[in-house]
């Protein structure tokens, strides 16, 4: 009968011990952490090293490593490898840093035909330029070296993510005012679904211009599917440019009506054109509350001039610099964009704008 081990007990917390129980199970966790698990609970139950040997079938310089570890730094050291190099590391923290700084800057100020670097291009330049720079281990760094010193600060030069600048001083004022305007007129849809005999007295209408828009013409008519045959709309290649249009429309956030204008230009008659339809189309004696940016047009001297001769019939609310994506219109454009091969459906655009409701209406409420 094997003898009492001289190593002091193991003392689990019940945390420890459901983990060590739960790794012992495992089927996913690296084998030798489930038979370090193991040997931890027989040790734990009482069983001295040999006993461990004989149930378990591991060598006894393998329970030995564990248990001194466990007993000498804690249950994860027990687990875990002791972290070991063979040799000191070539490439040192000089040399990283090197590459770290050679990879935040452009390739262009570099003397390189590139906007970006590639992987490819880094790991070429570090090598030829690594030893006038003081750093010959890295003469012969192949591109999975330079990728690896790369990963370590989470650094991806060859790509590009855009972000906006904050330009506008006031962009928190404005925001608020744009979105509460937006939560006012979730009130009023609301509560007009009840039957009342009150027409509004204020109309909010989301505007905007989509300049550039292609105007391409086919060479050709579509070809139907054919069923077991082609399953898609065959459309030919080629196509005719017939230049560029601008859209201006103005989307009703009460009742999804749109009123749009197809123009060659997008300047301020334009805009005004847009305006006097809008005056055309609601009743007199409405106030027309349109959520626009700052496009130079909609505060032009030409429109300036109709503004007076329409007294109190319009009113502005600015989105912010840099703050058009605050205007539903734009999920409207989207929205044509996504369907340009289709017929244009305008039954589509309440339900589109029920969808973006419910993304912008709780950042009021929540603010």
């Amino acid at each position: 009968m094997a003898g009492k081990s001289k190593l002091p007990a193991l003392v689990l917390t019940p945390e420890e011990r459901q983990r060590l129980e739960t790794l012992r199970a495992s089927r996913v966790a690296p084998l030798r952490e489930v038979e370090r698990a193991r040997i931890l609970l027989q040790y734990h139950a009482g069983n001295n090293p040999s006993a461990i040997q004989r149930a378990l079938n591991i060598s006894r310089v393998t329970i030995y490593h564990c248990l001194h570890k466990a007993l000498e730094m804690g249950l994860e050291a027990g687990l875990k490898d002791a972290f070991h190099r063979p040799k000191a590391p070539v490439i040192g923290r000089a040399e990283k840093a090197w590459v770290v700084h050679l990879a935040c800057a452009k390739p262009k100020d570099l003397g390189y035909a590139a906007e970006l670097w590639t992987r490819k291009a880094l790991a070429a330049h570090v090598r030829q330029q690594a030893p006038s720079a003081g750093h010959p281990s890295l003469t012969r760094a192949a591109k999975a070296t330079v990728q690896r010193i790369l990963d370590e600060q989470q650094l991806q030069p060859h790509k590009v993510k855009y972000y906006l600048e904050r330009r506008d001083p006031d962009f928190e004022s404005k925001l608020r005012e744009v979105l509460l305007v937006y939560h006012e007129v979730r009130l009023q849809n609301q509560a007009a679904a009840a039957p009342s005999p009150l027409a509004p007295q204020v109309i909010t209408v989301s505007i905007d211009e989509k300049p550039g828009v292609q105007a391409i013409e086919n060479t050709a008519p579509d070809l139907p599917p054919v069923p077991a045959e082609h399953p898609a709309v065959g459309r030919d290649h080629e196509y005719k440019r017939q230049g560029t249009l601008s859209i201006l429309a103005s989307l009703d956030l009460q009742d999804g009506h749109v009123v749009a204008r197809v123009e060659e230009r997008h300047r301020s008659r334009e805009f005004v054109a847009l305006l006097q339809d809008l005056d055309a189309y609601y009743p007199p004696g409405v106030t027309i509350r349109i959520i626009l940016d700052n496009h130079s047009a909609h505060i032009s001297k030409e429109t300036r001039a109709y503004w007076a001769s329409r007294p109190n019939r319009f009113k502005y609310v600015h989105t912010p610099k840099h703050g058009s994506w605050l205007n539903l219109v734009e999920t409207l454009f989207g929205k044509m964009v996504a369907r340009l091969a289709a017929p244009w459906d305008r039954s589509q655009i309440k339900p589109w704008s029920r969808v973006v409701w419910r993304r912008i209406i709780p950042w009021v409420e929540a603010s």
